[in-house]
């Protein structure tokens, strides 16, 4: 166990965390917008609105902040900088890649009124750097990043990332995969199990429309499906803990630390991979990989297995519900 944990902390070492710093950035970009901007993206920390997200098209389901669009180049830079402040390089780039992709599905179906670049909103609650409990989000069209900041604390869920294509040609004309590690890992670890490993792991023939979890406010976990870590050889192993640490290298340092501390804390061993749908490249195919405090999906089962939804949910985690039931306890507490 030693080792696992040595492999999750290596990716994370040279990837930096400050919240006074993403605070500042953050009263930047709030202190640019005008009154009716302001309106839009600026809310009280228990407005319910901090809970609503999702990640079809926003000419679909409207968002609640301002959108990249409707910014000036200065503050789409500040908003630029604030996503690298809480992202890391590599989850910063996956963003790009992810709001990018949007000039692409323009020219692909240029009649289509979901197809809008920059279509992208950002939204702060609180007052950051000021409050104890803050929080800003960012979503869009396959795009849910949720930011909650407690007595300093960084809370990072739920967050989702999806692509449409998932598959397509760069300018050089090179297959280009943006879920790559996800993918391929994930087919890695289903087929390196022996039949009976394999028929625990698979609880459905046919993958599901779309992650199950969708886009609850809150989550509760599933029913434990799939083979349990402890009947993994050590390889098997492996391959697990490098499809987890795959899906926090888009998280920044400090959250990613503490998902690390949570994981091997409950028991690595108890972690479920389950499977549902085809084993190979191409088929429609889902997959969970369930914690005690934690659910990993992926789904790719639209545009012939060419269309990506993944997310990260924390059962007691999401909107940093853990972190502010201690603040909220330690508040009553000097009260009393």
């Amino acid at each position: 166990m030693r080792l696992f944990y040595f492999l999750l902390l290596l990716p994370f070492y040279a990837v930096s965390q400050d919240n006074s710093t993403g605070s500042s950035i953050a009263n930047t970009i709030i202190n640019s917008l005008d009154s009716m901007q302001k309106s839009k993206a600026v809310f009280p920390f228990d407005n319910m609105s901090r809970f609503e997200w999702h990640y079809v098209p926003a000419y679909s389901v409207p968002r609640t902040g301002v959108a990249v669009r409707d910014l000036n180049s200065n503050q789409k830079q500040h908003i630029y900088q604030l996503l690298k402040t809480y992202l890391s390089d590599n989850g910063y780039k996956r963003t790009q890649d992810i709001m990018n992709t949007e000039y692409l599905l323009k020219e692909l179906e240029p009649n289509s009124k979901s197809r809008i670049p920059e279509d992208y909103y950002v939204a702060f609650y609180g007052s950051p750097g000021k409050d104890k409990t803050w929080g800003w989000k960012f979503t869009g069209h396959h795009l849910a990043l949720n930011y909650t900041i407690v007595d300093n604390q960084l809370a990072f869920a739920p967050f989702f990332f999806g692509v449409y294509p998932a598959v397509r040609q760069d300018t050089a004309g090179k297959e280009k995969k943006l879920f790559k590690n996800e993918e391929e890992l994930g087919f890695k670890l289903i087929n390196s199990l022996t039949p009976e490993l394999r028929s625990k792991a698979i609880f459905a023939l046919e993958a599901f429309a779309d992650i199950v979890t969708k886009n609850s406010p809150k989550v509760v976990p599933p029913d434990t499906v799939g083979v349990i870590a402890k009947e993994l050889t050590f390889e098997q192993k492996h391959i697990l803990n490098q499809l987890i640490v795959t899906y926090l290298s888009n998280m920044p340092a400090k959250i990613a630390q503490l998902r690390m501390k949570r994981i091997m804390s409950e028991d690595f061993d108890g972690i479920r991979f389950g499977w549902a749908g085809g084993l190979k490249l191409g088929e429609p195919h889902y997959y969970r990989i369930q914690g005690k405090t934690f659910l990993i999906e992926l789904d790719n089962t639209q545009a012939n297995a060419n269309h990506v939804h993944t997310v990260w949910r924390d059962f007691q985690g999401d909107y940093g519900a853990d972190l502010l039931q201690e603040h909220y306890n330690n508040v009553k507490h000097h009260n009393n």
